[in-house]
């Protein structure tokens, strides 16, 4: 079952300065507390769709943008809609983990100190509750105040999660989260996204056909920047209706 529609992508097209096409008219809907995948060969433009759903395209050289972005009915993509508010209700998470040069505790009350949140009390409680959320808690319950930088990679990225979480937005966008990880770490976090999807709604471009199949309850094919295929993950990875989906799938080329 599809269920509610949280963004509503129409139209979108976007074009590079030195005349890259990335996307040509792709239309798509985001489904609420599902884990949406959008997965293809590299330089299909998927990267750029997620960067566009919470405005980070807006700092590279991008020459032209077509169509719209709906979240929650109101378009993120008009100059009025304010990049502070969208960004704290949708998050990112990007491939290679970003620490801060800090404490584990300050990297996750840093954003909540920038809005303007100085009780102790809340800040504790958001520390505890993102990082039992991230399932790092366990492991660094007893050492908040070392430095972030000495976590291991896998623990880095549940960090940089947790952050996240630690502003509770309603989206959080996933760029290749697991890409240099340990298969433990990996699925301690495709484990979590599971959990999670019941408070939040998930967009994840994963490293892999294989981690698209996993996790996927809404799926996305992309080539050269056109959406081929949308459609429930079990659907998607068992029966594909296109057969450039299926020839991607299988291996045949990619």
């Amino acid at each position: 079952m599809a269920g509610d529609v949280k963004i509503h992508i129409e139209d979108f097209g976007l074009r590079y300065s030195d005349g890259t096409e990335s996307l040509h008219d792709i239309t798509l809907d985001i489904y609420a507390n599902q884990i949406n995948v959008l997965f293809g060969p590299s330089g299909g433009g998927k990267s750029t769709l997620l960067r566009a759903m919470n405005r980070l395209n807006d700092l590279t050289d991008v020459v032209e943008q077509t169509g719209h972005i709906f979240l929650d009915g109101e378009d993120i993509t008009q100059p009025h809609y304010g990049i502070v508010r969208l960004r704290r209700r949708v998050g990112i998470v990007f491939a290679r983990p970003v620490t801060l040069p800090m404490s584990i505790y300050r990297n996750i009350t840093y954003g909540l100190e920038l809005a303007g949140v100085r009780d102790k009390a809340t800040l504790d409680a958001a520390v505890t509750r993102s990082l039992q959320q991230s399932a790092l808690w366990d492991e660094v319950h007893d050492r908040l105040g070392d430095p972030a930088h000495a976590l291991s990679g896998g623990q880095q990225q549940r960090l940089c999660l947790a952050r996240v979480l630690a502003l509770q937005p309603e989206v959080i966008l996933l760029d290749e989260p697991t890409s240099g990880l340990d298969p433990i770490s990996t699925a301690k976090i495709e484990a979590t996204l599971q959990e999670l999807k019941l408070s939040y709604t998930f967009v994840i471009v994963p490293h892999s056909v294989q981690q698209a199949a996993r996790v996927a309850d809404w799926a996305a094919f992309f080539l050269q920047g056109e959406l081929v295929e949308h459609s429930p993950g079990r659907e998607m990875f068992l029966k594909p209706k296109n057969t450039r989906t299926e020839d991607y799938i299988t291996g045949r080329f990619g």
